[in-house]
């Protein structure tokens, strides 16, 4: 069986991101992948009901793990706590992948839901901070495999790989 990969919509060209935009620099990269059926292209924030666009949100007092255990929240630029639909956004995502079989996803790094390398420090001046998102942290925790959009090397030969295994049984 070909391994699935769960991709941030945003990715894939689709206008969803909280400014309306995309991030489809990786579009032309992952169409094959797309035409054989392997990717399930997933949109967190849109599926826990968020709108398009939104105000910019970041995560206070943490990264995705404490928002997940209660110890941090996410707030809008505008001060408003959205916390429980950025957790939702993470159940959903873990959902998606498991339902569709994903062994790996590939995000979109600096969200507060898809950061996997780093996410903002809740200042909203840009400051990053080294840390994952809430639906990042809530797939490795369940032993789903995280990329952000800036690992593709690493997704290729974490792709070649497991195909290699896979033929080898």
């Amino acid at each position: 069986m070909k391994n699935k990969l769960l991709v941030s919509a945003c990715l894939m060209g689709f206008q969803v991101r909280y400014n309306g935009s995309e991030k489809a620099q990786l579009a032309a990269t992952l169409s094959r992948w797309q035409q054989a059926g392997r990717l399930v292209i997933h949109c967190p924030e849109l599926a826990a009901g968020l709108p398009t666009p939104r105000l910019p949100a970041e995560i206070l007092g943490g990264t995705g793990g404490d928002v997940l255990a209660g110890r941090a929240r996410i707030v809008e630029s505008d001060g408003r706590d959205v916390t429980g639909h950025y957790q939702l956004a993470a159940w959903l995502a873990l959902s998606a992948a498991r339902e569709a079989g994903c062994q790996a996803a590939l995000l979109t790094d600096g969200s507060p839901t898809c950061g996997s390398q780093f996410v903002y420090d809740g200042s909203f001046r840009g400051r990053r901070k080294a840390g994952a998102g809430v639906a990042a942290g809530l797939l490795r925790a369940h032993g789903i495999t995280v990329f952000s959009d800036g690992q593709i090397p690493q997704l290729l030969a974490w792709m070649a790989q497991k195909e290699q295994d896979d033929d080898s049984v």
